[in-house]
């Protein structure tokens, strides 16, 4: 029996190993669960057979209009978005060599962020396509910064991180100056923008985002070979001709798609990009990055927040998903520590 599955087309051969095939399918199922259970939450409560024969069934039922209009495009996005900030997170810890090289730590997210304020406070736009472009082109101009200030002949992964955190710390502040000079309903439409939240996300957000995504997808499968061989070492990889620094800088182009879209969608939804890496690793057993279980393991983890936050709901009002992520990975980073802790016997 062998060990891998191999795929190969054209244009590109793809290796999964079978314990990663099995996670994430495995990954993939508890991620439909957790949407359909969170389909079944609301005003308007249906039970996890109700859903699935609603979503098969009659359209001309209010059951199916609650679900198919409401409730399906949010765990579409909650899928769909997890993922692409699980690649994003593996990405950047697979180019910077560090557990920390996420797109919340380097700053890359801020610069989508601050693009989208920018759109909304300052130009009073806030449209699907609109900002989209402005979360793009902010991602886009932080990362060239990063990259020009960090490059001293070649990317170090720390460099990188440090460069990050400054311009992240500068954006932050230019955000808090955006919103103390708006005015008081366009401060608060972004303050719970800037929360991260996909309750508002429809057909019509989702009908540009899902060709996007799959997109990204695509280049990211092509880029996928020069990632692995750049995890050996740039000597290493430039002497298997990959040319090093054109592939570094479109994989940062490619990873800092991801948040881009993801933040334009929904707002910056944090710690996901950075959780799922480091959890798909221990899920997987393996020592480096993947690709695969990391998307497999963002969209599991932001459906399950998803549904924590409709759960909660219940009893108020609605909680925005950026808000659960953040204290699923701090108690995440919390439990890490605690392990370590009691492997080298600290108490």
């Amino acid at each position: 029996m062998t060990r891998h599955l191999t795929i190969r087309t054209r244009w590109l051969s793809v290796r999964w190993p079978w314990r990663t095939l099995l996670l994430v399918s495995g990954l993939l199922l508890l991620t439909a669960a957790l949407a359909v259970a969170a389909m079944g939450l609301g005003d308007y409560p249906l039970s996890f057979g109700e859903v699935w024969r609603t979503l098969l069934g009659p359209r001309d039922s209010f059951a199916y209009t609650i679900v198919h209009d409401w409730r399906l495009p949010v765990v579409i996005a909650a899928a769909t978005f997890g993922a692409l900030l699980g690649l994003g997170g593996a990405i950047f810890q697979s180019l910077t060599r560090n557990p920390l090289g996420s797109l919340d730590i380097i700053g890359f997210d801020a610069g989508s962020y601050t693009g989208v304020m920018l759109a909304l406070l300052v130009f009073q736009k806030s449209g699907y396509g609109t900002l989209a472009l402005a979360s793009l082109l902010g991602g886009l101009a932080v990362a060239a910064a990063v990259y020009l200030l960090a490059y001293r002949r070649g990317v170090e992964g720390f460099r990188l991180i440090v460069v990050g955190l400054a311009i992240s710390a500068l954006l932050g502040s230019l955000n808090s100056y955006l919103l103390t000079r708006s005015g008081e309903l366009d401060a608060l439409a972004a303050g719970f923008w800037a929360a991260g939240s996909i309750q508002r996300v429809g057909w019509d957000s989702l009908q540009a985002a899902l060709p996007l995504a799959a997109l990204l997808l695509g280049l990211i499968l092509l880029a996928a070979p020069a990632l692995r061989q750049l995890e050996l070492g740039d000597d290493a990889a430039a002497a298997l001709g990959v040319r090093v620094q054109r592939s570094r800088l479109g994989l940062l182009v490619l990873g800092t798609a991801t948040t881009a879209l993801v933040t334009a969608a929904a707002g910056p939804i944090s710690f996901v990009a950075l959780v799922a890496p480091h959890l798909a690793a221990r899920l997987g057993r393996t020592g480096g990055v993947n690709l695969s279980a990391s998307a497999a393991t963002g969209a599991a983890l932001l459906t399950g927040s998803h549904l924590l936050s409709v759960l909660l709901a219940r009893s108020g009002k609605a909680i925005p998903v950026g808000l659960i992520t953040v204290c699923v990975g701090g108690l995440y980073f919390i439990w890490l520590l605690v392990q370590d802790s009691r492997r080298k016997g600290i108490t």
